[in-house]
Order: structure tokens, then sequence, then C-alpha cells
């Protein structure tokens, strides 16, 4: 998966928030059609037995500066689906203490061959929106006391019927599924194979893949494909 989202806060994305059962808004869902790696994006995680909504910068490792924070050196706005059970990367804890939600109408994949982008493609839900699995991590600067929340989306192996799209990976779509979520949010499983299952490529609802000239741009070339 590629660094951005289609973060349009429409009516589909709304009733996915309203199906989340959410017990407190910290932040306004962020409301547009383009988001990229290390901006600012809502997630929804639980707090103890509190679900709620936040936004968080979009790099999971943060690097302290005099001030403040900012993204790590190290690339980390997603997370690979083979390094959660690795003692030491950089998602191992968050997997097992912090995963969260990121509700989203879509998101970008750009294919590059010999590091060139070859095509660009938009990814949206054929209705409502996805809910994307992520993790996510708080920090607390050691000079201000400054709290700040950062989160990364996992990635999978890409869908054979999204390989044309893109080759090396696919974000983790979750089922729309009530104790999915409810398990997926829980602060208290921390025994993660039960999410076993859901690291391997899957496709839980359609898809609508456009292809577009830029992502800052994306006007539409050629027809849309329906991927079921």
């Amino acid at each position: 998966m590629c660094g951005r989202f289609n973060a349009t806060f429409d009516k589909g994305v709304r009733k996915l928030y309203t199906s989340l059962q959410i017990n407190k808004v910290i932040d306004r869902p962020i409301d547009t059609r383009f988001v990229k790696a290390a901006d600012t994006i809502s997630i929804v995680r639980n707090v103890g037995e509190i679900r709620q909504v936040e936004n968080a910068q979009w790099w999971l490792l943060l690097a302290e500066t005099d001030n403040g924070f900012k993204p790590s050196k190290y690339t980390s706005f997603n997370t690979r689906f083979d390094k959660l059970d690795s003692q030491g990367s950089a998602g191992y804890q968050a997997y097992r203490q912090s995963r969260c939600i990121i509700a989203v109408k879509g998101f970008g994949e750009t294919e590059f061959v010999n590091k060139k982008p070859i095509h660009y493609y938009d990814m949206t839900a054929q209705n409502g929106g996805l809910l994307l699995g992520g993790l996510c991590r708080e920090w607390v600067h050691s000079k201000t006391g400054e709290h700040k929340l950062s989160c990364s989306v996992i990635t999978l192996p890409p869908h054979p019927k999204l390989q044309h799209i893109h080759s090396k990976a696919m974000p983790l779509i979750l089922p729309q599924e009530t104790g999915l979520v409810n398990s997926w949010l829980s602060t208290d499983i921390t025994d993660t194979r039960q999410f076993f299952p859901l690291l391997s490529p899957h496709i839980p609802q359609p898809l609508i893949a456009q292809r577009i000239d830029k992502p800052n741009s994306y006007q539409a070339i050629g027809e849309a494909e329906l991927i079921m």
C-alpha cells in the first residue's frame, strides 16, 4: 500500500463511524480528499472501556525535537504483517496493546518499476467506506510534557485480484463485523493469535479501482474497475 488516503467524511463514512459505537470524540474526523503519509489522520481506539476518535500523525515512529516531535528517519506509516511478531520491531508491542481502526473512503496505490511510478490508482469502497486495521502509539515529550499520538496501517501481501494495481502490498481491510471490531479494539486482548486469519490477503467488500493521472489531482483515466 502506498501512503495516501481518501479521507472524505461523506454519508457512507459517517455511517461507519456510527457503527463503531464511539463514546467520545476528542477530535472531529478529518474530512479531506487527499491525505499523505506523515499527515494528520483520524483514528478510532479504545482507552480502557472508552472508544474514542482522535487525530494522530500517520507515522508510527516519532523523533523528539527541542520543542515537539517529527517523523522518525525510519519509514513507519505502514507496518508489515510479517513484522508484527518480531520482538523489537516498531509494531510488536502496539499490535498487542494499542490496535486502532482508520475509517476512510478509500486509499491510493502507486506501482513503481525501477523506482519510477508507472501508474496511480484510487481504491474506494463500492458502498460506504473501509475499516483499515492499524496500530497506534503514545509519546510524551521529555522536556515539554507534550502528548502526541502516532499511527500506522498494517499491510499484507497483495491479493491476486489487486496485483495488477500494486504488486507488493495491500492494506489490512477489516470485515465490518461488530464482534471482530470489538476484539480488534479491545485493550484486554493481548493474545493476537485470533487475528492470524486476518493477516492473509483478503477483500471483505467490493472495491472500485480507478486509474488516475496524479494523486493530488486525481483525474480519472479510462473506466473504473469493480473488484469483487
